[in-house]
């Protein structure tokens, strides 16, 4: 459902074909090359002058510097390969593919195949258990049910899951990089595979192969933990405010979809500014109720939804960016203490 416009036909004469109808008369689907052309030639300039600075400033400290810069591109690239795997760069799924390849196994090392099949999972059903893969993150626990299962070590991290959540999250990059690995060895459905373990071949031995003939092996450990690090962290925190303490439904909900998708998601309040720091993820609830829509389209159409959404008695929720991690530590810390999610917070 995430990598596709979806056809409207399948949702007959519902209030989200009344919307789709007034979404497409706005233009707001078709492709924006001209935009991504030019993010893309950007991003490219900055992933060769990073490593070009690297390679300047040879075996040095200051190169922590640099692992932090690519943090940041590595980042920008997964948010290229997310708009690659719902098809907003070009129409047909070939292309597509081969911009979601590129940036995704070849520059960051994570499988594109592995992430687009777990991801539109997420996108079927969003916040619902026993369905989305993304409210079943160890060790952290997201309903009172996943907290009342832990035991022992895993219990004890729930009760301080809010005040570890961000520490947690400079272990995402590694865990995203094994998680790539264990789908393409292992029995996971993936198109392509042997082209995406030859371009995450090429990725591991590039970049580990230039971390240990220019560094020294206590930099090198470094680098690799600060720029995995702040990976992860950058990328949790991009997409922690998107969903978590939002509603979580039962798995046989029967909400349509109009409200299963801007009832489970939040939106970002900001500027220009957010709209680059969040790959445009801060557009949450239009990006799920039109996966396929160009990113820089997204903010044309958030006045639209939420009219739309008001004259229909939709709650569309939307907040700051602090604002909305204070939401998820507040979601994290009542589900580990076990109080309600209004009388809770992290501290």
């Amino acid at each position: 459902m995430s990598d596709a416009t979806l056809d409207t036909r399948r949702h007959g004469g519902s209030q989200y074909a009344e919307l789709s109808r007034l979404i497409r008369r706005a233009g707001l689907l078709d492709p924006r090359r001209g935009y991504y052309a030019l993010r893309i030639g950007a991003l490219g300039g900055c992933y060769v002058g990073a490593w070009a600075l690297f390679g300047w400033l040879g075996e040095s400290w200051w190169q922590l510097g640099v692992a932090a810069v690519l943090a940041v591109v590595f980042a920008q690239a997964g948010f290229i390969g997310h708009d690659a795997g719902h098809r907003q760069v070009f129409r047909t799924r070939r292309a597509n593919d081969l911009v979601g390849l590129v940036h995704g196994n070849l520059l960051i090392g994570l499988s594109y195949g592995w992430w687009v099949d777990k991801h539109n999972r997420h996108h079927a059903h969003p916040n619902t258990e026993g369905h989305d893969p993304d409210i079943v993150v160890r060790p952290l626990s997201f309903t009172p049910r996943q907290a009342r299962e832990q035991r022992g070590p895993g219990a004890l991290v729930v009760r301080h899951q809010a005040y570890l959540f961000f520490p947690l999250l400079l272990l995402e990059g590694l865990h995203l990089h094994a998680n790539s690995v264990k789908a393409l060895v292992g029995p996971s459905r993936i198109r392509r595979r042997p082209v995406e373990a030859a371009l995450l071949a090429v990725h591991t031995v590039g970049y580990l192969g230039a971390v240990i003939l220019v560094l020294s092996p206590a930099q090198a450990v470094a680098f690799v933990l600060v720029n995995q690090g702040l990976l992860g962290l950058y990328l949790g925190s991009a997409f922690a405010p998107n969903h978590k303490g939002m509603p979580i439904l039962a798995a046989d909900d029967r909400l349509d979809y109009l409200r299963r998708q801007v009832l489970t998601s939040r939106n970002v309040r900001g500027n220009w500014f957010i709209d680059a720091l969040l790959g445009g993820l801060n557009y949450q609830i239009e990006h799920h109720l039109f996966p396929s829509m160009p990113r820089p389209n997204l903010r044309r159409a958030r006045p639209l939804v939420r009219q739309f959404c008001a004259d229909h008695d939709v709650a569309y929720h939307e907040t700051s960016l602090t604002r909305s991690w204070r939401q998820v530590l507040g979601h994290l810390h009542a589900v580990g203490s076990g109080r309600p999610a209004d009388d809770a917070g992290p501290g």
